[in-house]
């Protein structure tokens, strides 16, 4: 029985497994001539066969999760088609390859003739003008390639970087574990030349809905059909004397990154302002690279009010395990030194010499230029297809979507890219927005922490399994109805609620 036809008829055929030997439920992970293939049965009988690695990072997806015609990476909760490794959601950027099988004799055969894709179709759009090259940005213009779009795509961007993985600042660069102190790059050298797209650099300081246009700082104008905002944000500075003295840092692009670094010597002191992700990601990393890190913190337990007291409890006596001082229920009031910062005044009266400040504080969305648009807390409101005015998309960390009854910005890389890639589906005329349920992750310490929904208030916390090992599922609930869920070494229980896009 012959199942699917090869697409390179010179493609050799490969024995690769027996029919009897798998689960609908379950892929199964085969080498075929050094390539590593993921063979899937489905429901009617068939096997389909796609690449094994995730593309995002690499991830084995033997591991990740099977759910009907969908398969979702373990990693960073990518979701691709089972029937032909279309992508549906980020992080990955790409599909995966898509291989031949036919059935034998009981037995499974692959060719590594890849099958192709097709090509969506176009919208109304002629031009498309994306501002900003972050996680929203990029998923937006990769995605309109994806889906053919064929009109031209233009970035704007303040940054002369090609667009890079923020995530990687905290978790990667700081810890000396990146090339050169370098995040990697989210496209390839060459790939925007390659699909058509133009990056310009230039602040935008202006606006014009009505015709589609901004104003850079420069004075130039540019317009287009649709426009996409996703500028991101900006750090929250520090209101206190001495805040502007050199050696005091916000950590938001490379830059402030190498910049931090070269300013603390080994085994330096390193005072951080905020017990938030960006905070206690950062005071992971630079504690593993050997430096001596403080954080002063309002709240007496981090994340008390986004994972729970008893998740956020482990996760500080974890930082203190590794040697981080954490000063919780206090505030810097003040920084003092002569040419740079030396040292930070508490509330209680106390002082902390430093080398260099981390101030962690938060962020604002960068939508100063669009004023006219935005709420008072700085978002966008768009509706589910992330459209704010017909012609006008948003998306990202300034985007304001519908929760049950309010308005809510999600500050999530992968809700980011999530809502770049439907503002792209919205563009090129595409069906209606998918399902979409907020998921994070943060590192700290070799240990991995994944959250599962839109930060809602609760008042029940259910904890399975081990949390002094870190190996647990938090459930937590309002009013008897799960609003989140909060992982350590479970990540197919929030790869089960991204796919189905539910928390119960």
């Amino acid at each position: 029985m012959t199942q699917d036809s090869p697409y390179r008829r010179d493609a050799p055929w490969h024995d690769v497994a027996p029919l009897e030997d798998l689960d609908p439920a379950i892929a199964r992970r085969v080498e075929v001539e050094g390539h590593p293939v993921l063979l899937l049965q489905r429901e009617n009988g068939q096997v389909r066969a796609l690449a094994a690695e995730c593309p995002h990072k690499g991830a084995p997806l033997e591991k990740g999760v099977v759910c009907g015609d969908r398969l979702v990476c373990p990693w960073h909760k990518a979701i691709f088609s089972v029937e032909d490794g279309r992508l549906l959601e980020p992080l990955a950027l790409d599909p995966l390859a898509s291989y031949p099988t036919e059935i034998r004799d009981g037995r499974v055969l692959v060719s590594l003739g890849a099958r192709p894709l097709s090509s969506g179709t176009e919208g109304p759009a002629q031009s498309v003008l994306i501002v900003g090259a972050g996680a929203a940005g990029v998923a937006a213009a990769v995605s309109l390639r994806e889906f053919g779009f064929a009109g031209s795509v233009t970035m704007v961007d303040s940054q002369d970087a090609a667009p890079y993985d923020r995530t990687a600042l905290t978790k990667a660069v700081l810890a000396g574990k990146a090339d050169g102190d370098m995040p990697p790059l989210l496209r390839p050298d060459g790939f925007w030349t390659d699909h058509g797209i133009d990056r310009v650099v230039g602040l935008v300081v202006a606006l014009d809905a009505p015709s589609r246009a901004i104003t850079l700082a420069d004075g130039r104008v540019l317009a287009a059909d649709h426009v996409l905002l996703a500028p991101g944000s900006t750090p929250r500075p520090l209101d206190v004397p001495g805040a502007d003295l050199p050696g005091v840092f916000t950590l938001r692009q490379t830059v402030d990154a190498q910049r931090m670094l070269a300013a603390c010597p080994p085994n330096g002191r390193v005072v951080i302002s905020g017990g938030n992700f960006i905070g206690m990601e950062a005071a992971a990393s630079l504690t593993s690279r050997g430096m001596q890190v403080t954080i002063i913190a309002p709240d007496d337990i981090p994340f008390a009010k986004m994972f729970g007291r008893e998740v956020g409890a482990r996760l500080r006596r974890l930082h203190e395990e590794n040697g981080v001082v954490y000063s919780g229920g206090r505030r810097i009031v003040g920084m003092e030194g002569d040419q740079r910062v030396e040292r930070v005044s508490l509330d209680d009266g106390t002082s902390l010499e430093d080398e260099i400040v981390l101030v962690g504080v938060g962020v604002q969305p960068a939508t100063g230029f669009a004023a006219a648009l935005a709420a008072p807390d700085g978002g966008i409101d768009v509706d589910d297809r992330m459209q704010a005015l017909p012609g006008i998309s948003v998306a990202g960390d300034c985007a304001r979507i519908t929760h049950g009854d309010s308005r809510v910005r999600i500050e999530h890389w992968r809700s980011a890219q999530v809502q770049g890639r439907q503002a792209a589906r919205t563009i090129t005329g595409r069906s209606g927005p998918s399902r979409f349920l907020p998921w994070f992750w943060t590192q700290q310490f070799g240990s991995k922490i994944e959250y599962a929904g839109y930060h809602e208030p609760f008042d029940d916390v259910t904890i399975e399994g081990d949390l002094d090992a870190l190996h647990f599922v938090a459930r937590l609930a309002r009013n008897g109805r799960c609003v989140g869920l909060v992982t350590a070494g479970r990540p197919d229980v929030t790869a089960h609620a991204v796919l189905s896009g539910r928390l119960e």
